[in-house]
């Protein structure tokens, strides 16, 4: 049995420093997530689009490596997604994208995954949108009316305001992937993108009246915050010497779901969450996210790694 099905985009992101030559990294947020979940030992299929280049030959060779299986819609005329991502001093990121997102229907068989995780480009963007929502919302009713039982559903809007279609056609797609998942992921830049001037309370309380048990709030080097409907709980960011920021968030989200398999394997399990869950879930993933930063490009860590890290 698949544990992780991952669906959205692959993009190599070609990282560009003042002063040194390009490189390219294989990248993309569901992508990253995927890879930072095979590292981390699990069964996972990631359904995404990848063009017959070479930049696609370098994301193929980075996710089957990791042990990710990876799944298409049988469309071969399509390009590889390439980002430029542009570091400043710090080594924080900023993004220039050429993407395009097209899957459509039918997709090809995904076995019976007990977790699918959506996110980014893939979960807005048209005409492959709604082909994603179709899948989640079959997985999703296949699992029939049983709290406990079935498929259970992440998101992260890892908002690119370039790639979304504009404010208003954007929100209302992401709220309704909101609506779909146990656990929603949100860093506070895209909170902040979609509801500008509201406080992250208001936002986190509504989202988890829509449908969500677990919301997550990432903050950079101000932490990260677990929310349910009875508990919320903080925790700082994770030490480390910054290289760059590029796959922190997915580095987190992948621990995160990979703390979840043993916290909360459930949509029951999921809505019981208590405080000592949700801090060391925190502790996973702000861990898995400082480790990230601390090296070059989308790098997660491995089971091993995490584990020693966290000590």
């Amino acid at each position: 049995m698949t544990h992780f099905l991952v669906v959205g985009e692959s993009v190599a992101d070609i990282v560009r420093t003042p002063g040194r030559p390009d490189v390219p990294h294989p990248g993309g947020s569901p992508a990253n997530v995927a890879y930072g979940l095979a590292r981390l030992g699990h069964d996972t299929a990631l359904l995404t689009q990848l063009g017959d280049d070479p930049m696609g030959a370098l994301i193929r060779a980075h996710l089957l490596a990791a042990g990710v299986r990876l799944l298409d819609d049988g469309q071969r005329d399509v390009r590889t997604p390439t980002a430029v991502v542009s570091l400043d001093g710090d080594g924080k990121a900023s993004y220039a994208f050429d993407i395009a997102w097209t899957l459509r229907r039918p997709l090809p068989p995904v076995g019976d995954p007990r977790h699918v995780h959506l996110g980014s480009v893939a979960a807005v963007a048209q005409p492959g949108a709604d082909a994603v929502l179709a899948l989640v919302e079959h997985l999703r009713a296949e699992a029939g009316p049983q709290a406990g039982g079935g498929v259970t559903v992440s998101y992260d809007p890892n908002v690119r305001p370039a790639l979304m279609g504009g404010h208003a056609a954007a929100l209302p797609r992401v709220e309704r992937c909101v609506a779909v998942s146990d656990v929603v992921k949100a860093s506070d830049e895209d909170l902040a993108w979609l509801y500008p001037d509201e406080p992250e309370a208001a936002i986190v309380s509504r989202w988890l009246g829509s449908g969500p048990s677990l919301v997550l709030v990432t903050r950079g080097a101000s932490g990260a915050a677990a929310f349910t409907a009875s508990h919320t709980v903080t925790s700082p960011a994770g030490r480390a010497v910054v290289v760059d920021t590029v796959g922190a968030g997915d580095s987190f989200m992948a621990a995160g779901l990979h703390a979840l398999r043993t916290l909360a394997p459930d949509r029951t399990a999921l809505a019981a969450l208590g405080p000592d869950a949700l801090s060391e879930l925190l502790r996973q993933a702000t861990t898995a996210a400082a480790l990230t930063v601390s090296r070059a490009g989308a790098n997660p860590p491995d089971a091993a790694g995490l584990r020693a890290a966290l000590g």
